[in-house]
């Protein structure tokens, strides 16, 4: 299964009320057992990110997972999704996520933003766009919600 995980993922791993999930989960993916997909996005909102978190990042790409750039059709379904007020021009890098994870076919968007990723209602509406416009319906979930501990 493909995972994409964006950039709280990297950082969650290192705060106390996402640390436990979060290590299980990066576990999974370097035993093999998950693949995954990163983004050029992703990346450069770690560029300010402590060392940790980047090493972390490194860690997984280098061991397995699915790199990916952000591409027209990315940027074009995500406007899709800011036209649609799923979210402000302000959160367009959230949007741009929930693109770069559909356009490149991962089966999973794993997050621990609440307010713009994990929201079910969001979902909702994400998936809607996404049905509208032709593109597949992509599963959101944080990783308490796809590891087991």
């Amino acid at each position: 299964m493909k995972l994409y995980l964006d950039t709280s993922i990297f950082g969650g791993y290192f705060e106390a009320e996402f640390k436990l999930w979060t290590e299980k989960l990066i576990d999974e993916i370097l035993d093999g057992n998950y693949t995954a997909v990163i983004a050029d996005l992703t990346l450069a909102e770690l560029e300010t990110a402590p060392v940790r978190v980047k090493t972390l990042a490194d860690r997984v790409i280098q061991t397995n997972s699915i790199f990916v750039t952000l591409d027209t059709g990315c940027i074009e379904l995500a406007d899709k999704y800011l036209k649609e007020k799923i979210v402000t021009a302000k959160y367009q890098s959230d949007a741009l996520h929930i693109a770069a994870a559909t356009i490149n076919n991962a089966d999973v968007v794993t997050s621990w933003n609440f307010k713009h990723i994990v929201n079910l209602n969001r979902i909702r509406l994400y998936n809607s766009v996404n049905l509208k416009y032709g593109y597949p319906v992509i599963d959101i979930r944080s990783p308490r919600e796809i590891v087991a501990i």
